[in-house]
């Protein structure tokens, strides 16, 4: 056991060499466009008799890419985007829309998904009480209810008690106790992890539930492998009895997985408790590493019936390789302890390569149901057409929505992008804000006191478009009294933005959004 300043790091952190840029998103773009330059330098060096035909075939490949995009299914706005990038530089822009399109290395990934859903579409059933209470009681959760059994095995629970958390380190120490309190199981799945001390208090005592006999499963997304974690991490944690999993590891790039990426954050113990929100396992998460200042996140945790959905979408993950998933085992006994509580709970997923846009779509519904307020927590704000235009028509029906975003930025092209968004929904009447100590990381939805969304998605296409996201839908329960307060407490500490004055400060990012937007759907 090694010892580190304000924690305990159980595992020797060795070394990881260059990062594997050649393998990334990045390295494949500039590939292409290399690629796309040397075929026009040789043209015109060795054919120089031949250039005209070149131009020729240039247009040629241009007009069938417009007519094949034109008629496509994909997303107005990433449509646009396309054509501009293939009239510009069709070899280039073909081959990169080919190759993000045909999903090679993930039409195996969605098979087996897809197997996943179909075994478990009925593996956790409504309870008869909750189906005939919601007509009367909650009646738009029957529609919604309906849209999401259609987009996977997501139930409507009551009996659910939560407790919402208002930072990283709030819901560091609950964690700290739940895990304590393990018997059976402890299920995580995360898409950041780096040794610290956060993470180094969460796993010394799941080494220490380990060698009671829990089994403690973890899945962890590949691109740690990038910066956090060693190549090696899953065999050092199988040692301190950790089984582990890497979601789409490190590879050649001859696959797109780097386009779709594991973005949830769950923590599931015994089927009893789950934790989900906008909170990795890192010390920037609870301040303990200030990186962009004062980082303000967001978490919820579920005691009761609806925890049985977060182990289903674990063990979704988890069984994508398994001949033999074990779902009866940790589905069929319900928690001991049910909870008399108000309002009603719906933890769902949304896996990026179905017909299914299911985050984007309970995120309008929540806007095209408010009468009094939507107010909205999000890090990033990248929006299409259809979300762009239902917040606008939420406040221009007289609904106040408002907006939280960073004040310091944790990455330039994003916090860009968002600027360019904020004129047009201003003038409908949105009111936005930006964080001024820091870093909003939280993914929060609430509206009229009635209902809400927690969990780990952004307002942006890589959350809405290429992530296997999660989140809990929250309607009455008391916990949407603390959401609004804490928006409320954010709103104090942030500054507004308006026509006059936004463009004036940080100017360059307005100009680099500009500059920009056009690629937005592709960031």
């Amino acid at each position: 056991m090694e010892k580190q300043s304000g924690g305990v790091r159980l595992l020797k952190k060795s070394k990881r060499g260059l990062v594997r840029a050649i393998f990334s998103r990045t390295g494949l773009v500039f590939t292409l466009l290399m690629l796309q330059f040397f075929v026009m330098f040789l043209f015109m060096v060795w054919f120089d008799d031949l250039v005209s035909y070149f131009w020729a075939g240039h247009y040629v490949l241009s007009v069938i890419a417009f007519l094949v995009l034109v008629n496509s299914q994909i997303d107005p706005s990433a449509k646009l985007t396309w054509i501009v990038v293939i009239l510009l530089f069709p070899i280039f822009g073909m081959l990169l829309f080919w190759y993000t399109k045909s999903d090679i290395g993930h039409r195996t990934l969605k098979k087996r998904y897809e197997k996943q859903l179909e075994i478990t579409h009925n593996a956790i059933v409504q309870k008869a009480e909750v189906t005939q209470a919601l007509p009367h009681d909650a009646p738009e959760l029957v529609s919604l209810g309906n849209y999401l059994e259609k987009s996977g095995c997501h139930p409507v629970f009551a009996q659910t008690q939560t407790t919402y958390f208002s930072s990283g380190e709030s819901q560091w120490e609950a964690i700290l106790a739940e895990i304590e309190k393990a018997e059976k199981f402890i299920f995580l799945e995360y898409f950041i992890v780096e040794e610290g001390v956060m993470w180094g208090k969460i796993l010394e005592i799941l080494a220490k539930k380990a060698s009671e006999g829990v089994d403690v499963r973890f899945i962890y997304d590949g691109t740690c492998e990038f910066t956090t974690l060693p190549h090696s991490y899953p065999k050092q944690l199988k040692d301190i009895g950790i089984t582990t999993k890497v979601f789409a590891p490190v590879a050649p790039f001859a696959s797109t997985h780097y386009n779709y990426r594991d973005h949830r954050k769950i923590l599931v113990i015994d089927g009893r408790v789950g934790f989900t929100g906008g909170s990795n396992l890192a010390d920037e998460y609870i301040n303990l590493r200030k990186k962009h200042g004062h980082w303000k996140d967001a978490a919820i945790m579920l005691k009761g019936d609806a925890v049985s959905s977060l182990t289903l979408l674990f063990l979704q993950m988890w069984n994508l390789n398994e001949p033999s998933p074990e779902y009866e085992r940790y589905l069929s006994s319900p928690p001991e302890t049910s909870f008399a509580t108000d309002g009603y709970v719906i933890p769902f997923g949304d896996f990026p390569l179905d017909a299914y846009r299911t985050c984007e779509m309970i995120y309008i519904d929540i806007l095209n149901r408010a009468e009094r307020y939507v107010h909205i927590m999000t890090p990033y704000l990248i929006l299409d057409g259809a979300l762009e235009t239902a917040i606008k028509f939420a406040a221009q029906r007289g609904v106040d929505v408002t907006l939280i975003i960073p004040g310091t930025p944790d990455k330039r092209a994003p916090y860009a992008l968002a600027r360019t968004h904020y004129a047009s929904l201003m003038r409908a009447g949105v009111k936005i804000y930006e964080y001024t100590p820091g870093f909003v990381h939280s993914k929060v939805f609430v509206s009229d006191d009635i209902r809400g969304v927690v969990g780990t998605v952004n307002l942006d296409y890589r959350s809405l478009y290429h992530h296997f996201e999660c989140a809990a839908y929250l309607y009455r329960t008391g916990c949407l009294y603390d959401i609004e307060k804490d928006f409320q407490e954010t709103l104090s500490v942030s500054e507004e933005m308006t026509l006059k004055n936004y463009r004036k400060k940080k100017r360059g990012y307005y100009f680099l959004g500009l500059l920009l937007k056009i690629l937005a759907p592709l960031l």
